[in-house]
């Protein structure tokens, strides 16, 4: 049975990649997935090309012709919050830092495969319109064992209420709005304190420590809200939904 029925929509892909071997790969074997894919072999291509048209998700490369991913994930992210997944052969941690600050959804590192690419791609637009339905409501948000009522300010794990201070909720809050996406210290340091911040991580830290007393089984070994190391943190999905 096909993927998708004449009634769907096909998910419309633009890949930005001047590698033709990946290029030929990706264009055949995301089609078989039931995706519509353009193709840019350039950074200002790839722009020109988002800019006229409308894609659902872009996979862009970092190291382009004319214009680098860094530039062109920049220049996305200033028109558009459609989703964004780093193909990179680039696997430096400072690259993964300044892409997540930039605004990239995800990132995969050549060599890939394909399955992999394909499940990153549906879980990153799976969390994209989890955060579109929250925001449509923005009253409620429940992932797999927490449920947080914003307008009240409650949050409850596993059914039972969990007093959190205004910064722990913010903290907790901006978390379950980007699970399975690692953010670093520095964009939750911003988001939740603000930008005008003086001080070190460490009271971040402070913060993360707590909330795992209050959620996870074992705070000393977490399991929900991991730790990226050199990074920040992440909230494991599949762990917290299981």
């Amino acid at each position: 049975m096909s993927k998708n029925s004449n009634s769907e929509k096909r998910i419309k892909v633009l890949v930005i990649e001047d590698e033709e071997s990946f290029i030929d790969a990706l264009t055949i074997g995301l089609a078989r997935e039931g995706f519509e894919v353009s193709v840019a072999r350039d950074g200002q291509e790839g722009l020109v090309l988002f800019l006229r048209e409308s894609f659902d998700i872009v996979l862009l490369d970092l190291m382009l012709p004319k214009m680098s991913g860094l530039d062109v994930c920049r220049a996305i992210r200033a028109h558009s919050d459609t989703p964004v997944i780093i193909v990179s052969a680039k696997g430096e941690e400072v690259d993964m830092v300044l892409l997540l600050e930039l605004g990239a959804d995800d990132y995969v590192t050549k060599p890939y495969r394909l399955r992999e690419l394909v499940a990153r791609i549906r879980a990153v637009l799976r969390r994209r319109e989890g955060r579109e339905s929250t925001d449509d409501s923005d009253e409620e948000i429940h992932l797999g064992l927490i449920r947080m009522d914003i307008d009240a300010r409650r949050c409850f794990v596993n059914g039972e209420e969990i007093k959190l201070r205004k910064k722990e909720f913010a903290l907790l809050r901006l978390l379950l709005e980007n699970p399975g996406r690692v953010l670093t210290r520095e964009v939750l340091i911003d988001r939740v304190w603000g930008s005008d911040y003086v001080g070190d991580t460490k009271t971040l830290d402070v913060h993360i420590k707590r909330l795992r007393t209050l959620i996870e089984d074992e705070p000393k070994s977490p399991k929900y809200i991991t730790t990226v190391r050199g990074v920040g943190y992440r909230l494991e999905t599949s762990r917290i939904s299981g």
